[in-house]
């Protein structure tokens, strides 16, 4: 199963900061793929036309699909669809893409839109309509972890990336990640869940504060 589409872009993106294939091919067809960080704005702005096409996607960041769509008391869903594909701070985009659904979105909608981005070579996961989605909502905690470990002296960072590394296998330890990517990205992304979801395991670490405050102060 394809599907055609167009790419409308609004803003700068974080799922594609660069070209790619996907954004190639999507000059035709009548399905609407909203990219860009004014992506909800201009599927709003797009009105009545966006109503009667086999999908919409809207690139989202770490808001809800529901702020661009509106909600009605668990009932909400159309033909509409939200996407993410997965970054952490500076590092290069993943390829996965988090396919966001609401409770009555359209099983056939959902379906063409993952074909689209299968087609482009994506990893799709399917999610309900969470602030922070998947990957966000698992990983945030366990970077807050081990930065209040840090904290609190139970190694040195060094020793705690490499007690990760060689005691679960990761590639890389979650401080070093955190310093590569930037530690202001996780800042803010935790900041988000945690006045979205009120649990104190996604307020942002401290040394997570200051490396915002510090890149703040350097703009």
């Amino acid at each position: 199963m394809t599907m055609s589409y167009r790419v409308i872009k609004s803003g700068e993106s974080r799922s594609f900061p660069s070209s790619h294939p996907f954004l190639e091919n999507g000059s035709g067809g009548q399905a609407m793929v909203f990219v860009g960080d004014a992506a909800g704005a201009a599927f709003i702005e797009a009105g009545e036309a966006a109503l009667d096409v086999p999908f919409v996607a809207i690139e989202l960041g770490t808001e809800c699909l529901g702020q661009h769509t509106g909600e009605d008391s668990g009932k909400e869903g159309s033909n509409v669809v939200g996407f993410a594909r997965f970054r952490l701070g500076d590092a290069d985009p993943s390829n996965l893409i988090e396919l966001v659904r609401q409770p009555a979105t359209d099983p056939e909608a959902i379906a063409l839109a993952k074909a689209a981005f299968e087609a482009a070579g994506f990893r799709v996961a399917v999610c309900g309509d969470f602030p922070g989605r998947i990957v966000d909502r698992l990983v945030r905690p366990y970077y807050n972890a081990a930065l209040r470990r840090l904290d609190e002296k139970l190694a040195t960072a060094d020793d705690l990336d490499k007690t990760l590394r060689l005691g679960l296998g990761y590639p890389e330890g979650p401080i070093a990640l955190l310093n590569r990517t930037g530690l202001h990205h996780h800042c803010a992304v935790t900041t988000a869940l945690y006045m979205a979801l009120g649990d104190s395991a996604y307020a942002p670490a401290r040394r997570a504060q200051v490396a915002n405050q510090r890149a703040s102060g350097a703009e």
